[in-house]
């Protein structure tokens, strides 16, 4: 058997996908249903914003209640993962609801004339609903009229216009989810960048100490330092994994970076805020059309009971 290998990246896998199997038979044998999945959200196909790597240091600190600052954001990444996981979920039912007028609307046409509005000008109908309830000062009033309003703002006049519209938002929320991951990455790239350097140079006269040292000498020179050599010698390796031959330090300028990216993000979290409105939106229309279908469904059973259906 071979005990070398044990630390390879293949082998990492392995331990990985053994420690998944392993808990997920302990939940299931607990009647839990999720399950743990060893393989990064990219690998799995989810559109989610990973988090950061807290280290030993901020994870002590965090489990003693002291916040840190890549606490701070993986509670903010959790957030936004929230935000966006939400905006997913209520653009499917919209897509969903969607389809289903459509498949009402063909089973409706091949009976009788459709009194469903697939076709139909949505801003007429809801001028319509607007004037009919002008008179009745109630939040259904109040909601027509925000429907309306949007309708009339996106220049839309028809569901499968609207289905568009929704499928845009989807596309757009993909695109921002996406951006905010990426954005993120970058973010904690440099971070990483920093915190290494900072080591680098905190540590660097030390190590040069030790190097320096006769033989006899260093054994009891690195028990003495041996923290401090072990996180050079860590941070000269990232940094040469990172920067490449390249070492110059640009910590100030890691640090614009960072200030500007972080802008970025908070673009995008505005952009993503601004998706969850529209998602808002487009599901007011839903509510509106589902009670005008609830009162022509009835009107047309009645019809039907006329004519003997």
């Amino acid at each position: 058997m071979n005990t070398t290998d044990w630390n390879e990246q293949e082998k990492t896998e392995q331990w990985r996908k053994a420690w998944a199997g392993i808990t997920n038979k302990y939940l299931e044998g607990n009647s839990i249903q999720e399950k743990v999945d060893h393989r990064s959200y990219e690998r799995q196909g989810i559109e989610q914003i990973p988090t950061i790597h807290l280290g030993v240091s901020a994870t002590q600190m965090e489990k003693k209640g002291i916040t840190t600052d890549r606490g701070n954001i993986n509670r903010e990444i959790k957030h936004q993962n929230k935000i966006l996981k939400e905006i997913a979920r209520r653009i499917k039912a919209l897509l969903n609801w969607i389809r289903g007028i459509g498949k009402e609307e063909k089973a409706e046409t091949d009976n009788l004339k459709s009194t469903l509005p697939f076709k139909e000008n949505l801003l007429s109908v809801f001028e319509n609903l607007i004037r009919k309830n002008a008179d009745n000062h109630n939040t259904d009033l109040e909601q027509y009229i925000e429907s309306y309003q949007f309708l009339k703002e996106k220049n839309i006049i028809s569901v499968s216009e609207l289905k568009e519209n929704i499928v845009t938002l989807r596309d757009k929320n993909y695109k921002t989810t996406r951006a905010i991951k990426d954005t993120e990455k970058k973010i904690d790239d440099r971070v990483q960048l920093i915190d290494h350097a900072e080591k680098y140079l905190k540590h660097k006269d030390t190590y040069t100490a030790y190097t320096k040292l006769k033989k006899n000498k260093q054994d009891t020179f690195y028990n003495e330092h041996t923290a401090e050599i072990i996180l050079f010698e860590s941070a000269k390796k990232y940094l040469k994994e990172h920067l490449g031959e390249n070492k110059t330090l640009n910590i100030s300028k890691w640090k614009s970076e960072i200030g500007t990216l972080r802008k970025e993000k908070d673009t995008l979290y505005s952009q993503m805020i601004d998706i969850r409105k529209k998602v808002e939106q487009a599901e007011s229309v839903r509510s509106c059309i589902d009670k005008l279908l609830q009162e022509k469904r009835g009107l047309t059973q009645v019809k039907k009971q006329e004519l003997g259906l």
